[in-house]
């Protein structure tokens, strides 16, 4: 099979799943977006994107066919899933929008089919908990009849300079060698900066930390800014003074929001905690994160 043979279906199509869609679109692949939400799929086939992130006019593919209809998802045999994981109230990961798109998928799944997971994920997640899933309601077995790869989104929202065919995109997968060439020729197609790796557990780790480590700086910046308010001293001249030294990390203080950086320390935390772990500063930066609302006010 040549690669734009390949058949793609994209099962999400919010401000991670509708650039994918577009790039391989772009690139030549015959591409099925599906969504359940029936306006967005009415909003995109009349070149709409309220979330910004594609072009109007880059909507308008005639390799992109949009649908709300799941069957739809039978004509493509590589399946790319970037659906929405947030937290619960109580701060645990809500993958119920994961666990949907693992059903949806494992009852079309033809023997042979790929999957791959771009949402961010709790590590294990991928292969101990939605590889089951798609086993249960394919009734095809992982590793024989279908193969599974992770390839963390790294998308900020309203970042046009960023884009998957400028950034390093993770791709990982534990499959023989001919089934690990086909996925990485497909993603080649979009990213010319691929970082490959064999453990799907050490991807999904690498990317929570990624903005575990942001939300961490930040949050320290932020209690030098409290503390320098308190205290009556000049911020920007401290900072001024600090970054003079070759190994000092400038971060600027602020709020600390969207979709990654408030969530995905709970999803490390969430493992740390049914493995009887405990990371002592991993939580810490969410504390001050969280309070910069009502300093700011």
């Amino acid at each position: 099979m040549t690669i734009l043979k390949r058949k793609i279906s994209v099962i999400g199509l919010g401000y991670v799943g509708l650039p994918v869609a577009i790039a391989f679109a772009e690139a030549g692949f015959n591409v099925v977006g599906f969504d359940t939400n029936t306006n967005r799929i009415k909003e995109l086939t009349n070149a709409y994107d309220k979330t910004f992130e594609v072009e109007n006019e880059r909507l308008d593919n005639p390799n992109i066919a949009y649908t709300d209809n799941a069957d739809d998802i039978r004509r493509a045999n590589f399946h790319i899933i970037t659906v929405p994981t947030p937290i619960t109230n109580t701060n645990e990961p809500d993958i119920s929008y994961l666990i949907t798109a693992s059903q949806t998928v494992g009852k079309r799944l033809k023997a042979g089919d790929l999957v791959v997971y771009e949402s961010t994920v709790y590590p294990g997640c991928t292969e101990e908990f939605c590889v089951p899933i798609i086993e249960k309601y394919s009734n095809k077995t992982y590793k024989k009849d279908f193969n599974c790869a992770y390839s963390p989104e790294r998308v900020n929202p309203g970042d046009n300079k960023h884009t998957i065919s400028k950034i390093k995109k993770i791709l990982a997968i534990s499959a023989p060698k001919n089934i690990k060439h086909k996925v990485k020729l497909v993603y080649k197609q979009i990213s010319k900066k691929l970082i490959l790796t064999n453990s799907i557990e050490s991807a999904e780790t690498a990317k929570v930390i990624e903005n575990i480590q942001r939300d961490l700086n930040i949050a320290f910046i932020n209690d030098i800014l409290i503390f320098s308010d308190k205290m009556n001293y000049n911020f920007d001249e401290i900072i001024r003074l600090a970054s003079s030294k070759w190994n000092f990390l400038k971060f600027k203080p602020g709020l600390v929001g969207g979709h990654c950086l408030p969530v995905d320390p709970h999803y490390l935390n969430y493992v740390a905690k049914l493995n009887k772990i405990k990371l002592k500063t991993l939580l810490a930066g969410r504390d001050v994160n969280n309070s910069m609302q009502e300093f700011v006010l």
